[in-house]
């Protein structure tokens, strides 16, 4: 599929901003690399016209300097449990509270640090023919234990921008693969468990996504972070698979235990 002149414009202004980024990634921290994978499983559920909720899964496993292998180590599993409000067409205001718990994984600098997570977002949409862009804010509020077995808190601002881009036809639907790249930048407060930088990281995800139906989606991606540390710079280099599922179990109810009425003889 061709893209348009307004598409082709608007790739030649990301790409440059994203090769830049890219760049200062691999520039600078070279200290400490790693390979991850990370993984989550996405259940939403429609509860009106402007409202809906979702459960997510999520595991995470990291190389080590022993082993290259992005699942040598187990580093964290978790749970999200979110409501979203559309407020308009364009707006979704969203909040989740989850729980992290993040292994005590010395061979990469790791040590159990279980934490509870508040946050707040809201995601504006530019709705393009043929391709949407949107930009994301998160306030979060992270309850974490430290090095001394004592609880902070760490406040941590996210902004993203996001392209979304269908490859075989011109909306999401059933049997549609499409494009998608982000950025997003991390800000936080400085504290003992996360560092005192007020610069959190930066994150670049480029992949893709497939419709398997209109309620099944998969998305597999490859992510870039740059974290800037007290004990060392990190640049992790990141497979990432999301499974989503929407409506999942008031469908398989219409599926398997529906029953039809029966007809009646005149």
């Amino acid at each position: 599929m061709s893209l348009k002149p307004n598409h082709i414009l608007l790739v030649k202004k990301i790409c440059p901003i994203l090769a830049i980024i890219l760049m200062s990634s691999i520039g600078y921290g070279q200290t400490i690399h790693y390979s991850q994978f990370w993984g989550e499983v996405q259940f939403n559920r429609t509860i009106t016209e402007k409202w809906s909720t979702e459960l997510d899964l999520g595991t995470s496993y990291s190389s080590a300097e022993s082993s290259p292998n992005m699942f040598e180590k187990n580093t964290q599993r978790s749970f999200r449990a979110w409501g979203h409000f559309y407020l308009t067409p364009r707006w979704k205001l969203s909040s989740f509270i989850a729980y992290y718990n993040n292994k005590d994984v010395p061979e990469i600098g790791q040590f159990e640090s279980p934490e509870w997570r508040f946050a707040l977002q809201g995601v504006y949409y530019f709705h393009k023919t043929g391709y949407t862009l949107s930009t994301r804010m998160r306030t979060e509020l992270r309850h974490m234990k430290n090095e001394d077995d004592t609880y902070e808190n760490v406040i941590r601002y996210r902004q993203q921008i996001k392209y979304l881009q269908p490859i075989n036809s011109k909306v999401l639907r059933s049997g549609v693969v499409y494009a998608i790249a982000s950025d997003e930048l991390f800000f936080k407060s400085g504290t003992k468990v996360t560092g005192l930088s007020f610069f959190d990281r930066n994150r670049l995800n480029i992949g893709a996504g497939y419709l398997f139906t209109d309620d099944i989606q998969i998305e597999i991606t490859y992510a870039n972070e740059y974290l800037p540390r007290d004990n060392g710079n990190q640049i992790i280099n990141a497979a990432s698979l999301t499974l989503s599922f929407n409506n999942l179990f008031k469908n398989l109810n219409k599926k398997f235990l529906h029953k039809p009425e029966p007809v009646s003889e005149d």
